[in-house]
This record gives structure tokens, sequence and C-alpha cells, in this order.
């Protein structure tokens, strides 16, 4: 299965689908943040590892103990994700943080700030 691939793709999307219902349903670990969605995940292509790229709208705190959650809930996500997926092989679960979300909405609020400004210059 080459990496572009139609197949490729929708396997990940199908990954990415089920971890976050589970996450966000059935996963009980008061370490993951509310706020926690699954960016992307990228499976490799012989079905053997997932990296999972999370982001977490808080703190650095809230970060890291979510970080921590899922770690420790791995084997768990991963058992529940067998059940629900029907995969030749279940992916081992590797959790990246990912700020790109976080990084959008700072990068809003500054041109917001800066078109405000302007405006405010203008008149």
């Amino acid at each position: 299965m080459k990496r572009n691939s139609i197949k490729y793709s929708r396997v990940n999307g199908e990954v990415q689908r089920e971890l976050s219902r589970i996450i966000s349903r059935e996963i009980k670990d008061p370490r993951i943040h509310p706020m926690t969605s699954i960016v992307s995940v990228e499976v490799t292509p012989d079905l053997k590892f997932a990296k999972v790229y999370v982001s977490v709208l808080g703190d650095d705190e809230d970060r890291e103990s979510t970080s921590k959650g899922l770690a420790s809930a791995s084997s768990h996500i991963r058992s529940l994700l067998a059940k629900s997926l029907n995969l030749r092989n279940t992916p081992e679960l590797h959790f990246v943080i990912d700020d790109s979300i976080e990084y959008g909405v700072n990068m809003s609020k500054k041109i917001d700030e800066l078109t405000h400004a302007e405006k405010e210059s203008d008149e």
C-alpha cells in the first residue's frame, strides 16, 4: 500500500474517526482534557504502527497530563479500536501533541488586533 494511495488515505481517515470517538466517549481518564481532538493519523503501510497527532486546547499542564493519560490508556484504546475496525492488524498507537490549532488561534487573534489597531489609527 503506497503512502499516497486512496486505500491508505481511507485507512488513516477511518482510524482517525474511530480514535476521536473512542477518546471522547469511551475513555474516562481524568487526566485527558475534555477539549482534546485528533488532528491527523499516519498509519504505516503494514498497519503495525500509527502516529496520532493530538491537539489539546489548554495550557502546558493540560497538554502534559493529556499526553500521560493517552500513553497509559494506549493499550485499552488499541483494543477498542480493534473491536470497532476490521483491519488485518491493529496498529500500535504513538500519540504526539500537535500545537497547530493553538498556533492558528493565536495568529488569528494577532491579525484581529492589528486590523483593529489600523482602523483606530485611520479614524
